[in-house]
């Protein structure tokens, strides 16, 4: 059975920075994409990176370019996400997510292929 188990979550003030990772155990028949979901209460989940199996690809969405870097060690399946420059709107609960597709959709960030899912750790960021 795979299990993802995040960590890394905390409270933080603006501006500063966190590095979530996201630990899987249990095999594939195929190393997984993988992308990081913020989610808020009453909002959809919407991914803001998304890293390729090799890590040699990553997309991001425009509200995290710049601020956020998504990597993996493939060596012990562990996933990351640097978060730099936090803001308030920053703050919620992350998911790590993987897909097993062959390949990637048109929108590497689409919600409806992940189907391997963490518990989330929490990000609060204080103004």
């Amino acid at each position: 059975q795979v299990q993802l188990v995040e960590s890394g979550g905390g409270s933080v003030q603006a501006g500063r920075s966190l590095r979530l990772s996201c630990a899987r155990s249990g095999s594939l028949y195929r190393r997984p994409r993988m992308a990081w979901f913020p989610h808020v209460p009453g909002k959809q989940r919407e991914a803001v990176a998304a890293i390729s199996p090799s890590g040699e690809t990553s997309y991001y969405a425009d509200s995290v370019k710049g601020r956020f870097t998504i990597s993996r060690d493939k060596a012990i399946n562990t996933l990351y996400l640097q978060m730099d420059t936090l803001a308030p709107e920053d703050t919620a609960l992350y998911y790590c997510a993987g897909a097993t597709l062959e390949y990637w959709p048109t929108d590497p960030l689409d919600r409806s292929i992940y189907h391997i899912w963490g518990q989330g750790t929490q990000v609060t960021v204080s103004s």
